[in-house]
């Protein structure tokens, strides 16, 4: 600890809470500092790079800082990105600037039609406007027909030749699929988030597009049982920022931008551990020698950076993420998180939820479970076993060529054959395998690879369809197993 103190230009304050969120603090729950945001309970100093900036005086850990300022302005441009398109006052100055006529109706009279679209006049300041959405949309036929040759695979010259049209018309059209699709969603979403007061959310993240090496990451949130997607988000914007700043600083404003780099490659592992339990050690040896444990991009990999657009670091993203999943269920009274065995995930999740925590009114959940373990199984013999340098409590079971491993984040050992018989997040890892199987030609096109941003419009398209339309073995769709939907919705209704 000495070698802390002692290191040239100390900081004496944690950076700066914003509108009331502080990320940083000592995140081990069976420490007596475990949320705390006392400065004199850590070791600070920025001097060196090479050692941790905050280390927790009593338990030792040395959890990455984080500028809270862009966690919460991240979460806003996601909201902002979600409900864009829907209608809501234009009166700048007006408290219901933010509140869409759609979700929140008692803001809003309905206020006549201007041509066949809706319009709405605000209560709070007589402002009126109009619903772009809500007329016919003309050009639905060309729509359903490229939908249907882009899910089928066809390339986007092809799809270009067919419907004789030139590649600007055919992302024009792309980006108005996905802004009805947002406004459909948007209800439904709605009611999800009003009226389940006791959720299970199933969160993962990946490589957005594999092979391409581009850093950025994807991570996305469902329901667990039904798979209803609630939420998804990447490390990337369309807009180009340019940042200079090698290292990541907490302190300075815009952190979250990450700067054209290019990290020294390291050799890829061939080794693969054989058994869960080798499984869960290996994976926890990995994320410890990340140089940011809360950063997989810090690995050593090579980063091919986009050749349009900004990087964020995934840091930022994911806690934006968690930070918008408790604003929008905040009416509910109890959730369940189940994650695979992420550093990052379990951070974001544990700060963003710290209250929830405290309350007892959240599970979250590390899962690990082989592909061939039947979903539902109940456990027979479970084994306990403390992992990794946070000495993670973890429950074991095995049943015939099958093994599954469950870890509760939050302590609680009451519930391990709940947890081994329930938790999963199958869902929304499938959902993921979906859509760049779906897409792999168009995910995979070399000019793709480093410009991402055409993939955007097709990640709200894929969302709504895989919501609303989509219908499993059962002839369901994840909204109608959530009692959101009668029926499923057919392309014609979602692109109405």
């Amino acid at each position: 600890m000495s070698t802390y103190l002692t290191t040239a230009n100390p900081i004496e304050q944690l950076p700066l809470a914003f509108n009331g969120y502080q990320f940083n603090h000592c995140k081990t729950l069976s420490c007596k500092n475990f949320g705390s945001h006392n400065p004199n309970d850590y070791v600070l100093q920025q001097a060196n790079k090479n050692r941790p900036t905050l280390v927790c005086r009593e338990c030792g850990a040395f959890p990455p800082l984080l500028n809270n300022q862009d966690v919460v302005e991240e979460a806003l441009r996601y909201q902002t990105q979600q409900n864009g398109d829907l209608p809501k006052c234009t009166n700048n100055a007006c408290d219901n600037k933010d509140f869409s006529a759609l979700t929140h109706r008692h803001l809003y009279h309905a206020f006549g039609f201007s041509g066949d679209r809706q319009r709405y006049r605000c209560k709070a300041c007589d402002q009126t406007f109009v619903d772009r959405w809500s007329g016919t949309n003309n050009k639905h036929l060309i729509q359903q027909k490229l939908l249907g040759l882009l899910f089928t695979g066809y390339p986007v010259r092809d799809i270009c030749r067919r419907l004789e049209i030139n590649p600007k018309t055919f992302y024009d059209q792309l980006n108005h699929i996905a802004a009805r699709c947002r406004r459909q969603l948007a209800l439904f979403d709605e009611r999800l988030f009003k009226h389940q007061h006791k959720v299970q959310l199933a969160s993962n993240i990946k490589a957005l597009q594999e092979k391409s090496m581009n850093g950025v990451l994807w991570v996305a949130s469902a329901e667990a049982q039904s798979g209803y997607v609630v939420a998804q988000h990447i490390n990337y914007q369309q807009e180009t920022i340019e940042s200079t700043k090698e290292y990541h600083d907490a302190y300075q404003d815009t952190a979250r931008y990450m700067a054209l780099s290019t990290p020294h490659q390291t050799l890829t592992e061939t080794f693969i551990p054989q058994g869960i339990l080798a499984q869960v050690d290996t994976t926890y040896r990995k994320i410890f020698s990340r140089s940011n444990m809360e950063n997989p991009l810090t690995d050593g990999r090579l980063i091919n950076y986009p050749t349009k657009g900004t990087l964020i670091h995934p840091q930022y993203t994911v806690y934006s993420h968690y930070l918008y999943l408790k604003q929008m269920f905040q009416h509910s009274d109890y959730l369940a998180v189940f994650m695979p065995q992420e550093t990052l995930l379990r951070s974001a999740c544990i700060s963003v939820f710290i209250d929830h925590i405290k309350k007892k009114r959240i599970d979250p959940v590390y899962v690990l479970e082989d592909e061939q373990w039947i979903h539902g199984d109940k456990p027979d013999n479970v084994d306990i076993a403390l992992l990794g340098w946070w000495q993670d409590r973890w429950a074991f079971t095995h049943l015939e060529n099958a093994s599954k491993g469950i870890c509760h984040l939050g302590g609680d050992t009451s519930k391990d054959r709940q947890w081994l018989e329930h938790a999963t997040y199958r869902a929304i890892s499938a959902y993921q395998n979906r859509f760049q199987d779906q897409f792999s030609q168009l995910i995979n096109e070399p000019r793709r690879k480093l410009r991402p941003a055409g993939l955007l419009p097709l990640l709200d398209i894929y969302r709504a369809w895989h919501n609303l339309c989509r219908q499993d073995k059962y002839r369901l769709t994840p909204a109608q197993r959530l009692g959101l939907a009668s029926s499923p919705i057919t392309l014609e209704q979602l692109l109405s």
